[in-house]
């Protein structure tokens, strides 16, 4: 936003200037509820680190325009960012208040506010949060296209239901402010909201940081064997496929995902002259690296939000007719989550070109998999990838240099068990 061309900020101190205009106080100003409403949405601003919607929905329901339009002021002045954000922040949000609340008191929203008329209380609430929600996303899908260009998602559809959940709680904050109980009872509504964005946040917090261990893992195995390069992120994308389609739910997905994306983390204990040798490995040298499974195994075993995707690093090499690595398991004894990335990994071993093997189409690699299914791997899994690539289609990113790669000889490769080369 610092960064922003000259018409963008111009953008910029027109809203603000208008925002200003709308600010104007009169003599009867309630400064004691601006003021208390004004500092509960500052601290919420910093305790959600964003606009904190319900509060503003209140002012709106409860004061004045221009005095409503005072509330989310101190909040962006404080808030830790440049400013030029800070201005268009308490601008725009200024604006959609005194937006709001003129809809709302227009539509007698303050009588029903007072006495208070439920249902016939929630119609002009209703006006004043599409009203609110219109005018941000006009001026925030506005500024944006004059600052980077005609934005692809409008910020105008953004979804609007939270913001009608926090519309909701505006309104129960103002019913209470005007009743009895007064404005303690009202600021009590906003504690079961605090508890949810503070575990969201948590949970926001923890998600962040698995995808920091897995991104950091990646980013090692792809260093140590560039011939695999973003290999892990497509196998990771073919599992997921596969386990849609064989109807896992979202949980258990993502596990697949993460095993997809690690099944070869066990190449860092492998001699890197090993992985990046030209021509073929003697047969001490595949027992080296036929070993990864269970370094990968064990590299994981203190990532406890992995769960099952450890037994696929360690048994996608199985086969089901007893004869893979490491420990020659056979049929239903693979974990399903390793046969699911057997397939995957096979998959996109044969439909990514490498220094020693070209690509091969993906009708070519469906049916090398089909030949394959029931000795290598399990049938449910490949027809449902197959059936997955028929709906979605598959974009498989070529990671090596196409001049030199002996195209004939490739083409003859029975299915590889990726990074073994034969």
């Amino acid at each position: 936003m610092e960064a922003i061309p000259g018409r963008a900020r111009v953008f910029v101190g027109c809203v603000a200037a208008v925002a200003v205009l709308m600010c104007v106080p009169s003599s009867r100003t309630p400064w004691a509820a601006v003021a208390l409403l004004a500092l509960v949405h500052a601290a919420g601003e910093r305790a959600v680190r964003g606009t904190f919607h319900p509060v503003l929905l209140a002012a709106a329901f409860l004061l004045p325009p221009p005095a409503a339009a005072l509330v989310p002021l101190p909040g962006a002045l404080c808030a830790s960012v440049g400013w030029v954000r800070k201005v268009w922040r308490g601008a725009s949000a200024a604006v959609a208040v005194w937006c709001a609340g003129r809809v709302h008191w227009g539509f007698g929203g303050r009588d029903a506010v007072v006495t208070p008329e439920f249902p016939y209380a929630l119609a002009p609430a209703c006006a004043a949060v599409l009203v609110y929600w219109a005018v941000l996303g006009l001026l925030d899908s506005a500024v944006r296209t004059l600052a980077e260009g005609p934005v692809r998602r409008p910020v105008l559809g953004r979804a609007l239901a939270p913001l009608a959940v926090h519309g909701l709680a505006g309104l129960m904050m103002a019913v209470l402010w005007r009743s009895p109980y007064g404005p303690l009872a009202a600021l009590l509504v906003l504690l079961p909201m605090w508890v949810a964005w503070w575990v969201f946040a948590q949970v926001q917090r923890e998600r962040a940081a698995h995808s920091a261990t897995i991104r950091a893992l990646v980013q090692a195995v792809d260093i140590k064997d560039e011939y695999t390069r973003g290999h892990s992120e497509r196998v990771g994308q073919a599992s997921v496929m596969i386990a849609r389609e064989l109807g896992m739910d979202d949980e258990r997905v993502e596990l697949i995902r993460f095993a997809g994306i690690l099944h070869d983390v066990g190449k860092l204990g492998v001699p890197t002259r090993l992985l990046r040798k030209d021509g073929p490995l003697t047969a001490e040298e595949r027992r080296v690296i036929e070993l990864h499974p269970e370094y990968g195994h064990e590299i994981t075993r203190g990532i406890a939000f992995l769960g099952e995707a450890r037994s696929a690093i360690l048994h996608h090499h199985e086969r089901l007719d007893g004869t893979g690595y490491p420990y020659g398991l056979a049929g239903d004894r693979i974990p399903e989550p390793a046969r699911v990335v057997a397939v995957a990994d096979a998959f996109d071993a044969m439909t990514s070109t490498r220094s020693y093997s070209r690509a091969r189409p993906v009708p070519v690699a469906l049916e090398e998999l089909r030949r394959c299914a029931g000795t290598q791997f399990d049938p449910r899994m490949v027809e449902a990838l197959a059936r997955a690539l028929g709906r979605w289609g598959w974009h498989p990113v070529v990671t090596a240099e196409e001049p030199g790669v002996p195209g004939d000889a490739a083409q003859q490769d029975p299915v590889p068990e990726d990074g073994v080369r034969r």
